[in-house]
């Protein structure tokens, strides 16, 4: 039997899983387009879904290793003799607080650099002017052009998000910084830059309008992450005996216009974690500003599922204007899940999605710990959630809705009024049922309205309205006719109404029946 190759887990140095025989899934072939057809190019892909790597690869083509890409597409496609002094700067490490904190990094970066090249810039101790020298006699020293490569160019700004103040100065910092590579055209080869996120022009891109963003570039869809051809070729040695299709839904559907992947580390983690699945990319840092906008906007959790933006909301933001849809798609929360042509316009908008069950449960989990602050309690209720569905056990499922309520802290209604709204109670309510992992549909169209959410657990089809007026819930799923959707199914179908009190801030009239067609 032949031996398998080890997997690359946490492993982002390109020689490394080469020299050591780890598995590896062949980029090259998109390493090469973007090297010859691009000079200045921009990433933004989630977090650990492979950018470090690619630039790692990417690097070592212009070193001219070429023994390392022996069997690679690259390997009698490109020529090596041709070397490039490469620089490399990656803010991934440590966690950045303030303006001075992140001169010192960029400062013991160069240093770095400057020992590596053996030479000297005049001022050590500013980034802008050393990092414009430090590319100017490397060139002259070496007599070829430079090649930059900066690996999360954006995380320093993430860090502070959550401060406005310090955040414009963290900007302002690597506006300075970057800069410099659009004033070093002359000594320049190529230069490559990833991250989370991307700013907006008028912002950390204002010096660098000379950048192409790859981001959403159907050619480089697939440049990170792995593909489905990849699981059934590649990984089909180690996944004997898993069902491809449930590990579809739970990790595949990452879509940035090419084919739908899956997150490396997701896979890898699951291989070795002997197929259990499990919340292995989530667990691994929610960041703390997207929870500070979540709580900041008060947002209708619900509407995550039926999403659709213009290319302006997808594609960059800025410090003082945060557009939550932005963040949750570029962090990795949501992915596309269709281009849609305006035929008038003649412009396209996306559709977003949350992109698989993994992600779906994770997030409304971290959803109801900020709705209800309900985290002792919360794996009991979503207990007893599951368990009244299945039996449509509904004096089971309002005596627990009623407590899911009655539990969340008074201090959650100071100073705001989100008791007031609808989309409150119906954001904890999806929250807990979309943590389940259960096939939910929010705003389901209909002929004659959209149902609030649509619900299917074991066998049987839940219909489900809010209201936080008198208007009878229930009368409205009725009078509508929204079961009629669903009578071909040959499922019970049940009708759920339920109506809030904004005094009480819980349940006021919890009416259901059975649909009888």
């Amino acid at each position: 039997m032949r031996k398998l190759k080890k997997l690359p887990i946490g492993i982002q140095t390109f020689s490394k899983i080469r020299e050591d025989d780890f598995l590896y899934i062949d980029k090259t072939q998109i390493a090469l387009d973007v090297i010859e057809n691009n000079q200045y190019v921009f990433l933004s892909r989630p977090r650990r879904f492979g950018k470090s790597l690619f630039l790692d690869t990417l690097k070592n083509i212009f070193m001219g290793n070429k023994d390392l890409f022996k069997g690679l597409y690259i390997d009698d496609k490109y020529d090596f003799s041709r070397t490039f002094p490469v620089i490399n700067i990656s803010f991934a490490k440590g966690k950045f607080k303030n303006r001075e904190q992140l001169k010192k990094k960029i400062i013991s970066i160069l240093e770095y650099s400057q020992k590596d090249f053996g030479v000297e810039c005049k001022e050590p101790t500013s980034p802008d002017i050393c990092f414009e020298d430090l590319i100017r006699k490397v060139y002259e020293k070496y007599q070829q052009k430079v090649v930059i490569l900066i690996d999360e160019y954006d995380k320093p700004l993430l860090d502070t998000l959550e401060d406005p103040q310090i955040a414009g100065e963290m900007r302002d910092e690597l506006v300075n910084f970057y800069s410099v590579i659009k004033g070093s055209d002359e000594y320049l080869r190529f230069a490559f830059l990833t991250g989370v996120s991307k700013f907006a022009k008028v912002s950390v891109f204002s010096g660098l309008n000379n950048i192409k963003d790859i981001s959403l570039s159907e050619q480089y869809g697939d440049i990170c992450g792995y593909t489905q051809h990849d699981i059934e070729t590649s990984f089909l040695p180690y996944l004997e005996g898993v069902d491809f299709e449930k590990l579809k839904e739970w990790y595949n559907g990452y879509n940035f216009l090419g084919s739908n992947v899956y997150n490396p580390f997701d896979i890898l983690l699951f291989i070795s974690e002997n197929f259990k699945y499990d919340n292995y990319w989530f667990e691994t840092g929610t960041p703390t500003f997207l929870i500070h906008l979540l709580k900041q906007k008060n947002y209708f959790i619900p509407e995550l599922e039926n999403l659709t933006v213009g290319k302006e909301l997808v594609s960059s933001f800025d410090v003082e204007k945060i557009a939550l849809e932005t963040i949750l798609f570029q962090a990795g929360y949501l992915t596309i899940d269709k281009l849609i042509l305006n035929p008038i316009s003649e412009t396209y908008t996306y559709k977003l999605k949350i992109p698989n069950k993994e992600v779906r449960i994770s997030l409304n989990n971290m959803m109801i710990n900020y709705l209800t602050d309900d985290i002792s309690s919360k794996v009991k209720k979503q207990e007893n959630i599951i368990y009244a569905l299945f039996d449509a056990d509904f004096a089971k499922l309002e005596q627990t809705l009623v407590s899911l309520f009655a539990s969340i802290p008074y201090h959650n209604f100071t100073n705001n009024k989100i008791h007031q709204y609808e989309g409150y109670y119906a954001s904890v309510i999806y929250a807990y049922f979309a943590s389940l992992g259960l096939p939910i549909k929010t705003e389901d169209p209909t002929n004659l309205g959209r149902i609030d959410i649509t619900l299917e657990v074991g066998g049987k089809i839940f219909i489900i309205e809010f209201k936080v007026t008198e208007e009878d819930a229930l009368a409205q799923i009725k009078e509508k006719n929204y079961a009629l959707k669903y009578t071909d199914e040959g499922k019970d179908i049940y009708l759920v109404g339920i109506n809030f009190d904004r005094k009480k801030r819980n349940i006021s009239r919890f009416h259901w029946e059975k649909f009888q067609g």
